[in-house]
């Protein structure tokens, strides 16, 4: 049977689904229309069932507020490419999933999937048709729930970075100031009394072995460690970092000046910690060009 490019393009126009898709669907329905339509529908479901596998690292961040509930939630959700998530569904469907944890008491990522959502279901049915509209893996990889106490600074970076904090005192100049630094310097504790035990142990024996190696004299061995140490343990603590706006001054300082204390603070960056398969260009080229046959 033949299916004429005009077909084509309706069915496409009534779907918004590939045209390759629409001419399988068009043919394997021997040109009806609500058949095809249906097939998508049923395509859609199989084809992200089959993109789940693939690693989804790049995507969007967000923050949203309630201020009088002293509410704030910040999100990633993730898709395959960066092109994918400058797509209009895909920033609809991230700032969507955001409002509705704000404006519910969901938890989890299982009841955040459950969840119905306005003109779907739920939000599983939801993530489905933005794979169907994509062609790409698309998940929701984490959120936080924080309840703040004091005031609460935001600050998003290209939606790809978004910190959050905490202050104990009424100064939102601070408090923005703060998630800038977060933002940019990617502490990952308050102070040095949150880092591990474990953890100073383990960097103080490799920085030893390192000065060992160096060849350093055992008699300034351990002034070597402890510096070496020090400046490690200060890069990733909050209050122990050069502030980013004067770097004559440590971020403890600029607290103490303003008898400020962060109660917590967040950051999100897209796919940090997600491990990419290193792919070969051309044979990812040959092989989308042979699933297209």
């Amino acid at each position: 049977m033949k299916i004429s490019a005009t077909d084509v393009k309706e069915l496409r126009d009534l779907t918004n689904a590939g045209m390759m898709d629409c001419k399988k669907a068009l043919l394997e329905s021997h040109g009806d229309f609500a058949k095809a339509k249906l097939l998508l529908r049923e395509k859609g479901k199989s084809q992200a069932d089959s993109k789940s596998a693939r690693i989804a690292a790049q995507g969007l961040v967000s923050i949203e507020v309630n201020e009088p509930k002293h509410l704030a939630i910040i999100l990633e959700v993730n898709c395959e490419t960066d092109f994918a998530a400058k797509d209009d569904h895909f920033i609809e469907f991230t700032d969507k999933i955001s409002k509705l944890l704000l404006n519910t008491n969901i938890e989890t990522i299982k009841q955040l999937m459950d969840a119905a959502i306005e003109g779907f279901n739920n939000v599983e049915e939801y993530r489905t048709f933005i794979v169907s509209k994509l062609g790409e893996n698309i998940s929701i990889r984490r959120f936080r729930r924080i309840f703040f106490d004091g005031t609460l600074g935001t600050y998003i970076h290209g939606r790809k970075i978004a910190a959050l904090v905490d202050l104990d005192i009424d100064n939102t100049g601070l408090a923005k100031d703060l998630a800038m630094q977060i933002a940019a310097s990617k502490p990952e504790y308050i102070d040095q009394g949150e880092i591990p035990d474990e953890m100073i142990e383990t960097e103080s024996r490799i920085f030893r072995l390192q000065a060992e190696k160096e060849g350093k004299p055992q008699e300034v061995l351990e002034r070597i460690v402890t510096g070496r140490l020090n400046k490690r343990l200060s890069e990733i603590t909050l209050l122990g970092q050069e502030y980013i706006k004067d770097s004559d001054l440590k971020v403890s300082q600029l607290l103490k000046k303003s008898n400020a204390n962060v109660n917590l603070f967040v950051r999100y960056e897209v796919g940090d910690g997600i491990e990419l398969e290193e792919k070969n260009f051309a044979e990812e080229v040959k092989a989308q060009v042979d699933a297209s046959e």
